[in-house]
């Protein structure tokens, strides 16, 4: 009988992890150079044929080995991957990872923690406790994550390792998101349904959160600006507690939450968060700021101004897979109130039993919805340690400065038309000859040529091409290439007289 195959972790998992890294790190290699750019040419069904010409038989009766079937496939998925570490691959929020994250999270997957009980995830139970209090502190101030992980075994009740503002480990901004709205729904159970108010800016996972948690449907405000305007906001509130007037307390008036935005998905705007938050103490309703994109402002000394407010929410969503070059989830929910949390109390006793926690084990269960989780701490850990505030500071203005750049481009290009100075890393343009139609076609004409990956925004009944910088390496000669591969071309033939 054959040896089973080897494993990642124990004593002899990186001898067995090693010549399969070659294997793979030459796949990737490889495949880049065959793509040639920053996307694969050929559109959906030529990346379809070569993948599935790479990958069958996928179950054969006898198995090809291990370091075949990581040549073989590795190979062919960075062959047919849109790459964002191509300066050209530059349409969502999809940020090229750090290597020294990418690293982390291998070493993550090899341990292959599950953070739903302190006996599965020792140690990566104790880095959550002091990543999470790290990140609360830069969002409400505090003295940070020192004595955190002290602090952690005293917290049985789950309310967080430092007793203050804490935050939650998720998939993304949409689940934090539908944290947000479900810690507001619980918080204000006796007092009847939330009710979600937001901008017409807002991300869509609001709209959906509120359905998904059986929540009236959201009161929209106009943003006719691109951001939420406060006189608009006090004028829905208002009416709001006016339609309950006699029947609802200013108490009651938490049911009210208001959901302001930092970074939109389209035009990387802000909304006036101070303003916002005054209007919300002023109504007694709840804050939820949705700082997916914005929030990684905070390490830039030049630019965390812009968030001046963001510490007034009562939860913040934020995304470090965005500007925090985390590779894919890294996101969290930082909340002001840790008594909040005690919504998400959870028992099972083959997880977390009374004796058990009562003994000093940590409760896990009451950090997060999901049972089996990553340890997606500890590639931001080891970000934070390696580059600290200063180094993602200044990562978070390069790109920030590229797409300042590009607009002085378009600006000055007399063949295109800017939507408006980036605020974030967002730049919106459009051909001045060109109409929707024609904007479409050219975005799905750099699709299938493979040359660059652009998105698209429909803002004011116009459509617009969308770059979104998150290349730090991204040079001048790069933007540059960007707008000609734009550039509308006069017909070919002869000159009309």
């Amino acid at each position: 009988m054959s040896s089973p195959p080897p494993l990642a972790g124990g004593a002899h998992g990186p001898d067995a992890l090693r010549p399969l890294l070659a294997a793979t790190l030459d796949a990737l290699r490889d495949g880049a150079a065959a793509r040639g750019g920053p996307l694969p040419a050929g559109g959906p069904r030529a990346v379809t044929d070569r993948v599935r010409a790479a990958a069958e038989p996928l179950l054969p009766e006898r198995g090809a080995g291990p370091e075949t079937a990581l040549r073989t496939l590795v190979r062919a998925l960075a062959e047919g991957a849109a790459d964002p570490a191509e300066p050209l691959c530059a349409a969502h929020l999809h940020c090229p990872p750090l290597a020294v994250a990418v690293a982390a999270d291998l070493a993550a997957s090899a341990l292959n923690p599950s953070m739903d009980s302190w006996d599965q995830a020792p140690a990566a139970s104790t880095l959550e406790a002091l990543v999470t209090d790290a990140i609360a502190a830069e969002i409400y101030g505090g003295a940070g994550a020192e004595g955190a992980a002290e602090a952690w075994f005293g917290a049985a009740s789950g309310a967080g390792p430092s007793g203050g503002a804490d935050a939650l480990v998720t998939t993304g901004g949409t689940e934090s998101n539908q944290l947000a709205l479900l810690l507001a729904r619980e918080a204000a159970a006796t007092q009847g349904p939330v009710r979600l108010v937001v901008g017409a800016n807002a991300h869509h996972s609001l709209a959906r959160a509120a359905w998904l948690l059986g929540l009236p449907a959201p009161v929209i405000v106009p943003t006719p600006t691109g951001t939420l305007d406060p006189t608009a906001l006090a004028e829905t509130l208002t009416d709001l507690r006016d339609a309950h007037k006699g029947t609802q307390t200013h108490t009651q008036a938490r049911t009210l939450l208001v959901a302001a935005t930092a970074g939109t998905t389209d035009a990387g705007l802000i909304d006036s968060l101070d303003d916002i938050a005054d209007l919300c103490a002023t109504h007694g309703a709840r804050l939820h700021i949705d700082a997916a994109y914005g929030a990684g402002l905070l390490f830039s000394d030049v630019r965390k101004r812009l968030l001046h407010g963001i510490e007034r929410a009562d939860t913040v969503t934020l995304d470090l897979h965005k500007l925090g070059w985390q590779p894919a989830a890294a996101g969290l929910l930082a909340i002001r109130d840790p008594r909040d949390l005690a919504a998400l109390t959870h028992h099972a006793a083959y997880l977390n039993a009374d004796d058990d926690t009562d003994a000093g084990l940590p409760d896990l269960l009451g950090r997060s919805l999901r049972t089996t989780r990553r340890p997606d701490v500890l590639k931001i850990a080891v970000t934070l340690k390696a580059l600290g505030r200063k180094g993602l500071g200044a990562l978070v203005d390069q790109v920030c400065d590229h797409a300042r750049h590009f607009a002085d481009l378009i600006e000055a290009h007399p063949h295109f038309e800017l939507y408006d100075a980036p605020t974030i890393s967002t730049v919106l343009f459009r051909p001045v000859d060109a109409d929707d139609t024609d904007i479409a076609h050219l975005r799905r004409h750099l699709l299938t040529e493979g040359t660059a990956v652009l998105g698209r925004a429909d803002l004011h009944g116009r459509r617009w091409l969308k770059a979104t910088l998150l290349n730090p390496h991204t040079r001048p000669q790069d933007l540059a290439g960007l707008l000609t591969l734009t550039t509308p071309h006069p017909p070919k033939g002869p000159t009309p007289r």
